[in-house]
């Protein structure tokens, strides 16, 4: 599949070299498919002010290229590329497979516009085939495993691995994405949860969907 994350990531890059102002910031997320949009983005990178960081692996990889990392406190940022577990048709996402969907939500919000890149096998019917990662505060993850089995799920916890921000990461299969968007207010507003892994209420505004001999623009409807 590496072929065709390169196509997704390429045809992200070709359109904010086309749709954006030069010096802008990017957000730029965590992932597989956005390592081969940072290896190509530095490539031009002269063209552009920086990116925000999702991770601290981002961060290393956009510093290591040459292309300097900002706050996102501290600047503006019309256009975010990120990758995905899963899309559907409504780019309504599952994301934070790598553990940073906390960072990764706060700057699809921010942004004017998210860019989602994946590769043909992310994309679905409907969400839900692959585990939801939930990011939780340490104490609350009892409670949050039991609330989540209320609702059908069957959470594990993401043995011997913390986030950037020292918090475990549960795992949830089993739950019901009929309304993506009712189930990602319902777990977040579960006392103890940080995130959950659901954009629903933040969908991705463009998909570049990446096969191996090219790729396909699907936008919102």
């Amino acid at each position: 599949m590496s072929k065709a994350k390169q196509q997704a990531a390429r045809a992200a890059l070709n359109a904010i070299r086309e749709r954006f102002h030069p010096n802008e910031v990017i957000g730029i997320g965590t992932g597989s498919t956005v390592e081969f949009f940072i290896d190509l983005l530095a490539e031009h990178k002269g063209e552009f002010a920086g990116g925000t960081a999702t991770s601290v692996a981002t961060a290393l990889r956009l510093k290591e290229r040459g292309i300097p990392v900002f706050d996102l406190n501290d600047v503006a940022v019309k256009v975010y590329i990120d990758g995905a577990d899963e899309s559907d048709s409504q780019l309504r996402l599952i994301k934070g497979g790598h553990g940073a969907l906390t960072l990764e939500k706060i700057n699809a919000a921010a942004a004017e516009t998210f860019i989602c890149i994946v590769d043909e096998s992310k994309f679905v019917d409907q969400l839900g085939k692959t585990p939801l990662p939930v990011e939780v505060i340490a104490q609350s993850r009892t409670h949050v495993c039991r609330q989540l089995e209320k609702m059908g799920g069957q959470p594990s916890l993401e043995e011997g691995f913390l986030t950037d921000h020292g918090n475990p990461l549960l795992r949830v299969s089993g739950l019901d994405f009929t309304d993506p968007a009712t189930l990602e207010s319902q777990i977040n507003d579960m006392a103890g949860v940080v995130c959950c892994g659901i954009f629903a209420h933040r969908p991705a505004d463009i998909l570049y969907l990446g096969h191996e001999e090219g790729c396909r623009e699907i936008t919102s409807p």
